[in-house]
């Protein structure tokens, strides 16, 4: 089962920063992010979300791929295949991009909008959902981000060992258990 994680930040850079950092600490194996979600609240109040996942161009893709395998089959039956690859890939990369603009995957956005309404003007946050962390490497990571745990799944202890490790605070490994 995966944990939700909220965290938010005192200024408008500093979640993507950490999702950067999160990102490099992915590709060593230290933690499996399912979905992430950078929310940018600027002076004028105005809310900026920035998935992590582009459902619509993964959409359009596979649409077009699949469309034009399709459309291409389609022509050969009718002596034409590179108008049916045009014409199937064009209806592909269409239906693929509708269906992905639809689709919603990971942290649900309702629940995004609704909490990100809390957040100050001229801040951020960042919402992860995780499903396996190496927790004492990935504290170490972000100890002293100067973050604040907003939301979580995490149970009581754990929250209270990241908000320590974000506020700069020191854990000693035997609390350092899990995230």
């Amino acid at each position: 089962m995966s944990d939700l994680i909220v965290i938010g930040f005192d200024n408008t850079e500093e979640a993507d920063r950490v999702l950067v950092k999160l990102n490099g600490l992915k590709k060593e194996y230290l933690i499996d992010l399912e979905d992430a979600v950078v929310v940018v609240r600027d002076e004028a109040g105005k809310v900026h979300l920035k998935q992590s996942l582009n459902l619509t161009a993964i959409g359009a893709t596979s649409g077009l791929l699949s469309g034009s395998i399709w459309g291409g089959l389609v022509g050969l039956l009718f002596l034409n295949p590179l108008a049916g690859f045009a014409i199937g890939g064009a209806i592909g990369a269409g239906t693929g991009a509708l269906s992905g603009s639809l689709a919603d995957y990971g942290i649900d956005d309702n629940f995004i909008k609704s909490l990100s309404e809390t957040i100050p003007n001229n801040s951020s946050a960042l919402f992860i959902l995780v499903r396996k962390v190496q927790p004492e490497k990935v504290m170490a990571e972000l100890e002293g981000l100067r973050g604040r745990v907003l939301k979580t799944s995490l149970s009581p202890d754990q929250e209270q060992k990241l908000q320590a490790a974000l506020s700069g605070g020191q854990i000693t490994a035997p609390e350092a258990g899990a995230l």
